[in-house]
C-alpha cells in the first residue's frame, strides 16, 4: 500500500487521524497534574513527552493547539509547576478517561477516581497511584508556527520512584514500575525489553549488558 499526501487529505477525518497518529509509533503515557492559583486542579494524559537533556535535566513536550481551553496549558503557565505522572497497567481505564472535556470546574482527579498528592512547598498535584512521578518546573513555551501547537520546556525538580526500578548504574527500568506505552490514541501496551547494548564507539564492539541490580529493592 502507498499513500500519498493528497490520498490522505480525501480519507475520512477521523481515519486520517488514526492513521497519522499510529505512525509515529510506540509514545510514553503520562499524565499531566497542574493546579490553577485558585486551587483548582486538573488532570490529563499526554503523549508527546520527549527527553531535552541530562544536565540540567529537561524535559519537552507538545500540547495541542490552544483554540479551545486548554486547562493544563493555562495552569502550568500561570503557576510555573506542572507534574508528570507514569502510567502503569492498573491505571490505564481512568488515565485515559482524564482525555474527556470535563468542564473547568470539574477535577478530573474527583472524575476518575484517581488521588492527588503534594510535596511541600511544590504547588502541583501528583498522582498518587503512579509509581513514577516528576514535579516539574516550567522554563519555556513556545508556539511552533507550523500547527500553532505549544511546546512546553520544564526542568525536572523532584523524581520519585520505586528504588525496585533503578538500577546501580542509574538506569530506570520502566518496565518493573509497569509503565504502558501508548500508540495512536487509544492503543495501550506493555512493553518486553530485547536487550541493553554498550556505549556505541566506532573501534569497539558491542557488548550486551546483563540486568543491572537495584539500589533498593524495597523502595
Amino acid at each position: 500500500m502507498h499513500l500519498t499526501a493528497d490520498t490522505l487529505k480525501d480519507l475520512p477525518r477521523q481515519q486520517r487521524v488514526n492513521l497519522i497518529n499510529s505512525l509515529s509509533g510506540f509514545k510514553s503515557a503520562n499524565l499531566l497534574g497542574t493546579r490553577a492559583s485558585n486551587g483548582q486542579e486538573n488532570l490529563s494524559i499526554v503523549s508527546s513527552c520527549f527527553h531535552l537533556g541530562a544536565d540540567p535535566a529537561l524535559l519537552g513536550m507538545i500540547i495541542r493547539p490552544h483554540s479551545v481551553d486548554r486547562h493544563s496549558l493555562e495552569y502550568l503557565m500561570e503557576t510555573g509547576f506542572y507534574t508528570l505522572n507514569q502510567v502503569h497497567g492498573d491505571m490505564v481505564p481512568a488515565a485515559h478517561q482524564t482525555a474527556a472535556r470535563y468542564p473547568r470546574e470539574v477535577s478530573e482527579f474527583t472524575a476518575t477516581g484517581l488521588t492527588p498528592a503534594y510535596l511541600p512547598d511544590f504547588p502541583a498535584p501528583f498522582v498518587e497511584q503512579a509509581r513514577i512521578r516528576l514535579g516539574m518546573v516550567l522554563l519555556e513555551t513556545h508556539t511552533l508556527q507550523v500547527n500553532d501547537t505549544v511546546m512546553v520546556i520544564g526542568a525536572i525538580e523532584h523524581i520519585q520512584l520505586p528504588g525496585y526500578a533503578l538500577g546501580s548504574d542509574g538506569y530506570v527500568d520502566i518496565e518493573k514500575a509497569g509503565t504502558v506505552a501508548l500508540s495512536g490514541l487509544d492503543s495501550y501496551h506493555l512493553t518486553q525489553r530485547q536487550a541493553r547494548w554498550s556505549y556505541a564507539k566506532p573501534d569497539q564492539p558491542l557488548n550486551r549488558l546483563d540486568p543491572v541490580s537495584p539500589v533498593n529493592d524495597q523502595g
